[in-house]
């Protein structure tokens, strides 16, 4: 019996960022008081809506992390938190009261009124 390798179909992108976004978190990892290995995204429980998006200094990349790299800056996303966040999109914005970081997620299903927590149907994992 012969047997034969099937390629893999390359794995979508957990999140993309936009040129804004790669900026910007390009300048904080430079002003930063240490190195470090990338910026860790997740989700946590909280908020009105049930649910936050969470981003902070990633000291080391843990072995189930989803690595992705992207115009020059390395988005660590916790295991937990890839079926929430399949087919993001972070970006930052810039208005005249503010300036934050944004996720476009199509697996949000609702938002609280002032947009600091969501709630989000995990993907499917095929």
């Amino acid at each position: 019996m012969e047997t034969t390798l099937r390629s893999r179909r390359e794995r979508p992108k957990v999140v993309t960022l936009t040129d804004s976004a790669a900026a910007r978190v390009r300048e904080i990892m430079d002003r930063a008081e240490k190195p470090y290995a990338g910026l860790r995204v997740g989700v946590k429980n909280g908020g009105c809506a049930g649910q936050e998006y969470t981003m902070e200094y990633a000291s080391e990349r843990l072995p189930l992390d989803e690595v992705i790299e992207e115009k020059g800056v390395t988005v660590l996303i916790e295991p937990k938190a890839v079926l929430f966040l399949v087919g993001s999109v972070i970006d930052y914005e810039t208005t005249k009261l503010s300036s934050k970081f944004t996720f476009r997620n199509p697996n949000e299903t609702d938002a609280c009124g002032c947009g600091e927590s969501v709630t989000i149907i995990p993907a499917e994992a095929s």
